[in-house]
């Protein structure tokens, strides 16, 4: 084989491999399947407890949310976590955790909504300009027939899982 046509076999190996290991360069930042655009100088992240100062407090609720957010950034990306000082940190609190009938059949509720909504305040150590401060908030509804107690986990874990890909994006995807 000729240089030229190794040139373009070795360029197109590059490139798969590169597809194959989920992540890659352009530019100067690194970038992902999941979104992610991060700076080659980043390479910490800390996420520290989110405490549940909501007036309705589920107790639960706060080292499950910080949980998923932590394994929300370890999965998508390939940062190190870390305790404290890191490039990327995160805090906050559970502001809101709530149950409001949705629609009202023969004076009784015949649906309901869990609604959480989270304060986080991300510092971006890296790129200062990108830091920020926001109230993120979802919900899932579920008919009044159930009890909160035969829902709430799986409730739980569905707006978590949707408030996490929000902060997510937020800070990483630029969206």
């Amino acid at each position: 084989m000729d240089s030229v046509r190794w040139k373009i076999l070795w360029k197109f190996c590059l490139f798969i491999i590169t597809l194959l290991s989920g992540q890659g360069y352009v530019g100067c930042y690194r970038y992902s399947f999941t979104g992610a655009s991060i700076s080659p100088n980043v390479k910490t992240i800390s996420i520290e407890l989110f405490q549940n100062t909501a007036a309705l407090v589920q107790p639960t609720l706060a080292p499950q949310f910080t949980e998923a957010l932590r394994n929300r950034f370890i999965t998508q990306t390939n940062l190190k976590m870390t305790v404290g000082q890191a490039d990327l940190q995160f805090s906050g609190q559970i502001t809101d955790y709530s149950i409001t009938p949705l629609t009202i059949q023969r004076d009784r509720a015949a649906q309901n909504r869990l609604t959480i909504s989270v304060w986080v305040k991300f510092i971006n150590v890296v790129e200062p300009e990108k830091s920020w401060e926001q109230v993120f908030t979802n919900f899932a509804d579920f008919s009044a027939s159930r009890s909160l107690s035969e829902v709430e986990a799986a409730l739980n874990a569905e707006i978590i899982e949707k408030i996490t890909q929000d902060i997510f994006n937020k800070a990483l995807a630029n969206w």
